[in-house]
């Protein structure tokens, strides 16, 4: 029973990636049907990332209420439903009313799974199962460029993604039983949190340091992802062809480090992957800021940069229980989820403001800040820990 359930937090992964990447890659055909600007999609990615937000934060009382489980199953139904919904919309307004029950979907599946894994699994199959996250988000441009290519137009692409969803979604209502079996083995020192709110949980030590770290994280690989082409274009020189091919190569990176990581990540332990991870990334970054004038090492770098964030998002997450107890764990992941979105969301256009009117050659020093905002504060937690540690 204990494989089987592990299987199915497999596909579960997988389900939640597959969305990611979608809306991205059929935006370029949808925006000249909805008549709407280029730009227009940031209005409904802030949509579905407020959605997230909001879940994420109310994650804790909706799990410890209905089960991981349901939570999992009913979020991945609301996801299908939404992706349904945008293969039949004519406008944007509609597009941006089904982002809602899509972002509300996608946060609360995300902190549920999460506390889930963290709590009942080993470290390694946290790495690998971020590494199917990214299965999944590889998938879904693949089956709307298909779609597209057939001629089959962007909605069926949608539809065919909420298909799987809802296959998923019946696999995920199948399992229920197995969640369950599994929630009876928990000990008595994961009773109910004292917990009532984000607010409560900001009060405990150290917690503040980690939400900083995890919107640091999530700021630096997103802004990453999304810059790397146009930085590479725009400063350095380099033709459009080799800018897209190595910019996909960061996702790459992480996506292979993932998966090496889950070989070693039971001796090296979270706290040393997660230090490894951050000075990786200080070492990419710097080699794509290098002023030489052969370009090979800024390429070379968004590499290492992919390869340096692959422990640090897992690992962070997997370290909640042993940080502040198993009993805190699904509220304090709800609250990092939510950290997480908001540097994913604000920080990246950040950097495109910073972009048009100051200088784009400014990106490996935006970059870098984060990654050593991230490197202080988990430094800072692991005084915290350890304090704690010494006076019990």
């Amino acid at each position: 029973m204990y494989s089987l359930l592990l299987v199915i937090i497999y596909i579960a992964f997988i389900s939640l990636g597959l969305p990611d990447s979608l809306l991205g890659s059929a935006w370029p055909v949808m925006y000249k049907q909805f008549g709407v600007p280029l730009s227009y999609v940031g209005i409904v990615t802030m949509i579905i990332s407020g959605g997230t937000i909001v879940s994420s934060l109310i994650s804790d009382k909706l799990t410890r209420k209905l089960g991981a489980g349901l939570v999992t199953a009913i979020s991945v139904m609301m996801t299908a439903v939404a992706l349904f919904g945008f293969s039949i919309s004519n406008s944007l307004i509609f597009l941006c009313l089904w982002a809602i029950p899509y972002g509300l979907g996608a946060g609360a599946v995300d902190a549920a799974l999460n506390n889930y894994v963290a709590l009942h699994y080993a470290s390694r199959h946290m790495s690998w199962l971020h590494c199917f996250w990214g299965v999944g988000a590889a998938i879904s441009p693949f089956i709307m460029s298909y779609c597209l290519i057939r001629g089959w137009g962007w909605s069926i692409g949608f539809r065919s993604v909420a298909g799987i969803q809802i296959v998923l979604t019946s696999i995920l209502f199948i399992s229920l039983p197995l969640w369950k079996r599994r929630n009876i083995s928990i000990n008595s020192d994961e009773a109910p949190t004292a917990i009532q709110s984000p607010l409560q949980a900001l009060k405990i030590d150290g917690v503040k340091f980690v939400l900083v770290a995890f919107f640091g994280y999530c700021a630096l690989e997103t802004t990453t992802g999304l810059w790397a082409s146009s930085y590479l274009v725009r400063y350095r020189g380099i033709n459009s062809d080799t800018a897209a091919r190595f910019a996909s190569l960061f996702y790459l990176g992480i996506t292979f480090g993932r998966f090496l990581c889950g070989f070693i990540a039971e001796k090296a332990g979270d706290k040393l992957l997660i230090r490894f991870g951050i000075i990786t990334t200080i070492i990419g970054i710097v080699l794509v800021g290098l002023p030489a004038k052969i370009n090979t090492l800024a390429l070379l770098g968004l590499i290492v940069i992919g390869l340096g964030c692959a422990p640090v998002y897992p690992s962070l997450i997997h370290s909640t229980p042993s940080n502040f107890g198993k009993k805190n764990s699904q509220a304090i992941i709800g609250i990092q989820m939510a950290s997480a979105y908001i540097g994913n969301t604000f920080m990246p256009p950040l950097f495109g403001l910073i972009a048009n009117y100051i200088n784009i050659g400014m990106y490996p020093l935006y970059l870098i800040f984060f990654a050593i905002l991230m490197f202080i504060m988990l430094e800072q937690l692991n005084r915290v820990i350890t304090k704690n540690e010494h006076q019990d």
